[in-house]
């Protein structure tokens, strides 16, 4: 089947034992060699969603292989391999208001001025497509705390992108799940930082989070969206790993997502408890292991799958992220801003973003894991200062 096609370059998938396989033809062919190989080697070692003949459910994370949002993918691909910046990840905060106090926090005790109005929030995700991106978050504070984020779901372009949303499971109704599964969502990322009720509870500071949880993935995958746990791993709960996927199994997930405690928020000064190397090579293997499983949740482990040995690190250069009152920052755990939505247009703050020393690069890992990018830019925020930070 063709994925992508374009007078330079056509993208072909086709299926071998039961794995997708891409194959190029065209001028840019050659140019686009290293990450069709890259691909191939993914899809080889791993297992989709969900596949048959017309359609392939790669990942929550991809859109439909194939389909009009998957050509963007490759278009995006495409202008990284040209070092052309493209940010296809674009998150976007609705608000800042959570009934959790979550000990890891990147957004802690921020009570932002305002709260971008629904026009204002998809009036920035519109210009993210007109930049390239094919992947819309939104995220929170706590997401279903906004009453209008099925008309923010609805007015995406799925022609364009997919839309999805992080979630602790609060107030994520059977209603609820199925008006924004009426609205176009593609995934419900709902957060877990325990299998264990009681210290999940203890984590995000109030008593019955886990079964909100609970109930707001099983509300979700019944509404037809997908459902995907979002795990933020920590030396606390590394240990966990096998009973999260259990957990997930048995709650028929479709993907587990794991992603690493950043030393930001209320976990700013505990920077010597965040993951090491090790600790990525252990969830690359899990992540491996999951996946040559013929059954059960695929798994992504952001930390490998950023890494050097994959795509490197995306902030500023392949995600943007807005906050909850229009602070443009490179992604949700960098707490610098480069401009404001409300004062001048998105393609302007990314220029500008891209012009910055730290962002003009590639980084073959998390910045914000870098200690001389957290010396050079994090350390020196003056106490008190409003976070994000803008930069000068």
């Amino acid at each position: 089947m063709r994925v992508y096609d374009s007078p330079v370059l056509k993208v072909n998938a086709s299926t071998e034992n039961g794995k997708m396989v891409l194959d190029t033809e065209g001028p840019l062919s050659q140019l686009a060699k290293p990450f069709i190989k890259r691909i191939n080697g993914i899809f080889e070692e791993e297992k989709p969603i969900s596949a048959n003949e017309d359609e392939i459910i790669f990942s929550t994370w991809v859109p439909p292989i194939p389909g009009p949002v998957f050509s963007r993918v490759i278009s995006a691909e495409i202008a990284a391999i040209r070092k052309k910046r493209v940010p296809d990840q674009f998150s976007i905060g609705i608000t800042a208001r959570c009934p959790n106090r979550c000990l890891h926090c990147g957004a802690a005790d921020i009570k932002p001025e305002k709260e971008l109005t629904v026009d204002e929030i998809c009036g920035a995700v519109d210009q993210s497509l007109d930049l390239g991106a094919y992947l819309v978050s939104f995220d929170g504070g706590e997401t279903m705390l906004r009453n209008d984020l099925v008309d923010m779901v609805a007015r995406v372009d799925k022609s364009r992108a997919i839309a999805t949303c992080f979630t602790s499971g609060y107030k994520l109704s059977e209603e609820r799940a199925e008006a924004l599964k009426a609205a176009g969502l593609y995934a419900a990322r709902i957060s877990l930082d325990s299998p264990f009720k009681a210290e999940h509870d203890r984590f995000r500071g109030r008593e019955g989070a886990y079964e909100d949880a609970i109930s707001g993935i099983k509300n979700a995958k019944a509404a037809g969206i997908f459902t995907d746990m979002f795990v933020v791993v920590s030396p606390h709960n590394i240990d966990d790993l096998d009973d999260f996927y259990s957990l997930a199994v048995d709650l028929g997930m479709h993907e587990v997502s794991i992603y690493e405690i950043i030393a930001v928020g209320r976990w700013l000064d505990h920077e010597d408890e965040v993951i090491g190397e090790k600790d990525v090579k252990r969830l690359e293997k899990f992540q491996k292991a999951m996946n040559s499983k013929p059954e059960g949740p695929r798994v992504t482990a952001f930390p490998y799958f950023m890494g050097p040995d994959l795509f490197g690190c995306f902030a500023g250069k392949r995600w943007m992220h807005v906050a909850s009152d229009g602070e443009v920052m490179p992604c949700a755990y960098t707490p610098l801003s480069f401009g404001n939505i409300c004062e001048e247009p998105l393609e302007a703050i990314w220029k500008r973003m891209g012009k910055h020393i730290a962002y003009k690069k590639d980084a073959s890992y998390c910045m914000m894991r870098n200690p001389e990018f957290r010396n050079e830019y994090i350390h020196t925020i003056p106490k008190g200062a409003r976070i994000p930070f803008r930069v000068k």
